[in-house]
């Protein structure tokens, strides 16, 4: 056997005092014998492959990787506006490693205007630092030891945690209001009977045949630092698909219905393109959105470069343009046209001399959608909405308005968010007068348990605040409307996920924004590689073989 052992070089005679010494040692310690039998046809049959054949037998018979500890830290999103993130480290084959990171955006409710940002800005950095500090130390303890894999085990402890905070939030606040036992309760007279006669008085002016005003709903209290939950949530599951080495779409749809082997769909995106509303110039607060929905079948590449090719011509009509009120063709922060125009009329004409320029079929190749700013107008002095800047409408009004409107502009096929929730006789109205021509979506935080809105056939989820993956997953199979997946107004930090999430629950439509963000058009090159890896792969299911609820209907009634 030496003369053997000198006739090696001297690289695999120490590969062969190895194999040795550890076949000493796995026998000693009862190590099985096919492991001893592994290394000798190692040895003698793929000499070149050494170390990474060792690396993946060991590997595969490691402990399974475990989280070490997770690291909140405060970033900035696409505004420049505080935002949470969670990074995940885990032990892996006796190493420690940062196995991903993300960072969601938060809805603290009211929308930040010029009036209330400075207010907003505060709020927002009370809720992040809560977050930092959740993530680094209450769930930093709770999911050390936590096999990232186990989505569902680490969303429940995720979700009992909040829901924890949640209840010593509200005893305290209770606490808080009630009064302390030492203090008497003081008795409120009744006002004297001329003032009572004052107002029935006042009632019959307005008449008895109108109906009152209803008052705003109490606001749903957003709890600070909650951002964490839905940030964790995401980290662990980028971690659990890093460490499967699968891409986080397929991760999700495995956590989704594990049995489910058919093929994959890409959702169609719905492209924002033109901004209006209080943020832009000009008078008009009714649309804050026009969102260009392009037909089935289409691929990413082909939407992207219509929607791009449509929007240079609105860009060139505007240029040219010496309408008075019309502002210079320059793109907003979330790469839109901001308009400054006063009537909605004015933005829908627009792109319909944009479409015959191109030769594009408005109504037939493309559809459109306008997102409206319906539950931020209500000027509750004078219990109406400001449409306009000094221009006032009764919801009653606004319903002739959205009629007149769709009937003259057939390519709008979906209203989002026309009125307040309160206003729920003018949402089933509108739902009856525009007939199937054209459906009503509601863009509000979604809220499985909350009341349905009547004439409501879609809404849009947003991954914000405490919502884990496994809500996700469990709002989409238990969802009998339409979900579409929709980014929040703020862009977060996680550039990719968005997609994937998309691909992965399955869904028919996702919201992405405009094209020229470079935020945004990360989410569209994802989706763009998403659909390229699956094509290659042969298990792309075309879109035109899926039914889709959002036209499923109109389409029927043209067959």
């Amino acid at each position: 056997m030496s003369a053997f052992v000198n006739c090696l070089s001297e690289e695999d005679q120490e590969f062969y005092e190895i194999k040795n010494a550890a076949a000493e040692f796995y026998r000693a310690n009862r190590v099985p014998e096919e492991l001893e039998k592994a290394l000798g046809e190692l040895f003698f049959q793929n000499p070149e492959d050494v170390h990474g054949y060792l690396a993946n037998y060991f590997t595969n018979r490691s402990s399974q990787p475990l989280i070490s500890r997770l690291n909140g830290k405060e970033v900035y999103d696409s505004r420049g506006q505080l935002c949470a993130e969670a990074e995940v480290f885990c032990i892996i084959c006796n190493k420690e490693k940062r196995t991903s990171s993300a960072a969601i955006s938060s809805h603290l409710g009211q929308k930040e205007t010029f009036s209330n940002w400075q207010a907003k800005s505060e709020e927002r950095a009370h809720h992040v630092m809560t977050a930092v500090q959740w993530i680094a130390e209450p769930l930093n303890l709770m999911l050390k030891g936590q096999t990232p894999c186990d989505q569902s085990e680490v969303d429940q402890k995720l979700s009992n945690f909040f829901m924890a905070r949640q209840q010593e939030e509200k005893e305290m606040k209770e606490k808080e209001e009630s009064p302390s036992s030492g203090e008497q309760e003081v008795e409120i007279p009744s006002p004297p009977p001329e003032k009572k006669k004052e107002k029935k008085a006042d009632k019959k002016k307005k008449g008895a045949s109108e109906k009152p005003f209803c008052p705003a709903e109490p606001p749903e209290p957003v709890l600070p630092g909650c951002l964490a939950i839905g940030s964790v949530s995401l980290a662990v599951a980028k971690s659990g698909a890093e460490i499967k080495g699968i891409p986080l779409y397929k991760y999700i749809r495995n956590l989704k219905n594990p049995e489910d082997q058919d093929g994959f769909h890409i959702p169609i995106s719905l492209v924002t393109l033109l901004s209006c509303g209080k943020m832009s110039p000009g008078k008009l607060n009714l649309l804050e959105e026009v969102i260009l929905i392009p037909n089935a079948g289409q691929q990413v590449k082909q939407i992207i470069t219509m929607t791009t090719q449509l929007q240079k011509e609105m860009m060139r009509i505007l240029s040219a343009s010496s309408k008075a009120g019309v502002t210079q063709a320059i793109l907003s922060e979330n790469g839109v046209l901001p308009m400054s125009y006063d009537r909605p009329e004015q933005a829908l004409d627009l792109i319909s001399e944009a479409c015959n320029n191109l030769a594009l079929a408005l109504g037939t190749e493309i559809h459109l959608a306008l997102s409206c700013a319906g539950p931020d107008l209500m000027d509750y002095t004078k219990e109406k909405y400001e449409i306009a800047t000094g221009g006032f409408k009764s919801a009653d009004e606004l319903v002739t308005m959205y009629q007149n409107l769709v009937s003259k502009y057939t390519a709008v096929v979906a209203l989002i968010d026309p009125f307040r929730r309160e206003d729920r006789e003018q949402w089933e109205k509108l739902s009856t007068v525009i007939g199937q021509s054209c459906v009503l979506l509601s863009d509000a935080t979604y809220k499985p348990q909350a009341t349905p809105l009547p004439g409501v056939t879609g809404h849009f989820l947003k991954h914000i605040n405490e919502m884990t993956v496994s809500d996700l997953i469990r709002i989409t199979s238990e969802q009998q409307g339409t979900l579409l997946l929709g980014k929040s107004s703020n862009e977060s930090c996680d550039d990719n996920s968005l997609s994937d999430i998309a691909v992965g629950l399955g869904l028919d439509y996702v919201k992405l924004g405009g094209l020229t963000s470079a935020e945004t058009m990360t989410k569209y090159n994802r989706l763009l590689s998403i659909e390229e890896e699956l094509s290659q792969q042969g298990i792309l299911v075309p879109k035109d073989q899926h039914s889709l609820p959002l036209f499923h209907e109109t389409e029927e009634e043209e067959v």
